[in-house]
């Protein structure tokens, strides 16, 4: 007997043949996509640099000298902000003040937090791609410093920070800082938060990337502008390993290796300096 409409909707009725059901295909996992991960990343900074802040203004309320005047909150908040024990103690938070607000942003999607961010590890090859990768770039921008000059000038910063450690006896703090607190909290915002929602927007992968780098950058405006190229072309290739791999915890240890070697840097210079 051959298969008909007619028979097809009595096979239906049958309580032997009951009619198939296809299963609803599962809810794709979303991300915030670019308008609300730029929104929720506005807030994010801000949150971040309120956290930041905290310790400047506990110093500054526990400060000696009397602030009756502008010029003398300016010289208060100058001497407070160069101290490497306040930039210590401010990265550190920085951390807790970008886990916050992210957790809450991540919450209004379908992903978890885990897999939103990348927060898994890779295989050692990609390790080996990231470093060798991380030192061309550096030995190049390092060239071009002493070529034209800009060595020095952008060791300054971090060459008087370590001088006020040493005054302090804060030195771990400041290699707990620049090496782990602040690698994870710009981590996560960067190539965590910021790269995952871009690069599912129109903005895709290359944009989601150059964005985020850019954003990356701003944090660092404490250095010249040729520091700053320096910062942006790591960021490009943290990116790009962020793409390749789908793993942060694998950016997260390179930009510590960036900058431990960077904190080594300055205390051969600091020593070199007297």
């Amino acid at each position: 007997m051959t298969d008909t409409p007619d028979a097809a909707v009595i096979d239906s009725l049958d309580p032997a043949h009951p009619p198939q059901r296809i299963a609803p295909a599962p809810h794709q996992p979303r991300t915030l996509g670019f308008w609300r991960t730029l929104l929720w990343g506005v807030l994010i900074i801000v949150v971040f640099f309120i956290g930041q802040l905290t310790p400047i203004g506990y110093f500054l309320l526990r400060h000696d000298g009397a602030i009756d005047s502008l010029p003398q909150f300016e010289l208060a908040m100058i001497q407070i902000a160069s101290r490497s024990l306040t930039v210590s103690l401010s990265a550190i938070m920085g951390v807790p003040a970008i886990l916050i607000p992210i957790y809450f942003a991540i919450r209004h999607t379908r992903m978890s937090f885990a897999d939103y961010l990348g927060l898994r590890w890779t295989g050692w090859k990609n390790f080996a791609l990231g470093v060798i990768g991380m030192v061309v770039i550096l030995g190049c921008w390092e060239l071009a410093a002493q070529l034209t000059g800009h060595d020095e000038k952008s060791a300054s910063f971090m060459v008087d920070l370590l001088k006020t450690a040493r005054g302090d006896g804060t030195v771990w703090l400041m290699v707990i800082a620049f090496c782990v607190a602040a690698p994870v909290s710009e981590e996560l915002m960067a190539r965590g938060f910021l790269y995952r929602g871009w690069s599912d927007s129109f903005l895709r992968v290359p944009g989601a990337i150059v964005l985020s780098s850019l954003l990356w950058t701003v944090l660092h405006l404490q250095y010249d502008w040729f520091a700053l190229l320096n910062v942006f072309s790591l960021g490009v290739w943290f990116g790009y390993l962020r793409y390749r791999t789908h793993s942060l915890y694998l950016t997260m240890v390179l930009h510590g290796l960036n900058n431990l070697a960077a904190t080594i840097q300055t205390m051969w210079l600091a020593s070199g300096n007297g």
